[in-house]
């Protein structure tokens, strides 16, 4: 399933889809290529009726990730590039289950890239850090308001402004991730949890998801779960049936098949 990805490595195991990050060299920064084939890899996990849960690490033992590359901006071919912030939105979105296995240093952009999946479980020498005034950037997005509701909003503020460094225990102290582990340990407790989630109603997950988002995303959010509830609910009822059926028939419908 890697093929054609320059970026990332992609496998599938059964219902499960894993996705690497694979800079090693470059911590695992992503580019706007990454971005482009995260994008690619996400919506055609959403799309797939056989994948169920979604993992996504870095490459090698010392980076998750370390954030974005600054491409220069005459590089940019903006009807074909996919921003990461388009990745969050995808990750935050899909009604799947996607999990972050955190393998090292989650810094910048890595460390929102972990925060959107759904959980975090994290290598007991991972590290965690916003660099973004340090470095001349920032997110006021998704790395903002997602990190203030994930560890509140003093906190939020601390990891912005100051740009401090996090182990393992103390993100988990702080609830940025959901689980810590020793590292020779993390592809295993994530292959657990991944068989704690399958082993859960998929459509119960989706709604569960889909709620999470909703109130942040406020027209798409409810949009998309009106839109999952007619096409996995009303459209199998008799009444949706039977008004369909009516109109392509040209004939009064049935009232005895109405929902009552």
């Amino acid at each position: 399933m890697s093929e054609g990805y320059e970026d990332l490595i992609v496998a599938t195991d059964g219902p499960t889809l894993r996705v690497t990050i694979n800079r090693p060299e470059a911590g695992n920064k992503f580019r706007v290529r990454t971005a482009v084939e995260l994008a690619d890899v996400f919506r055609a996990f959403r799309a797939s009726r056989d994948l169920r849960v979604a993992v996504l690490t870095g490459a090698g033992e010392k980076f998750f990730c370390i954030g974005g590359e600054h491409d220069p901006f005459d590089t940019y071919d903006y009807g074909n590039v996919m921003p990461i912030v388009d990745v969050y939105e995808l990750i935050d979105s899909v009604p799947k289950p996607i999990v972050a296995a955190v393998n090292g240093f989650a810094v910048g952009g890595g460390n929102v890239l972990h925060t959107v999946c759904d959980l975090s479980i994290a290598a007991d020498n991972a590290v965690f850090r916003q660099v973004g005034p340090s470095v001349g950037s920032f997110d006021a997005g998704y790395g903002t308001a997602y990190l203030e509701e994930t560890v509140g909003r003093k906190r939020a503020k601390e990891m912005w402004f100051l740009n401090r460094k996090y182990s393992a225990q103390q993100a988990l102290d702080m609830g940025l991730v959901n689980e810590v582990v020793p590292a020779a340990e993390l592809s295993g407790r994530v292959d657990a949890v991944v068989a704690e989630l399958l082993a859960r109603g998929p459509q119960a997950l989706a709604g569960l998801k889909a709620a999470f988002s909703g109130r942040h995303t406020g027209v798409v959010g409810q949009a998309r779960m009106a839109h999952d509830l007619l096409l996995t609910q009303y459209l199998c009822t008799e009444e949706a049936r039977e008004m369909s059926a009516s109109f392509a028939e040209r004939r009064t419908p049935d009232e005895k098949k109405f929902w009552r």
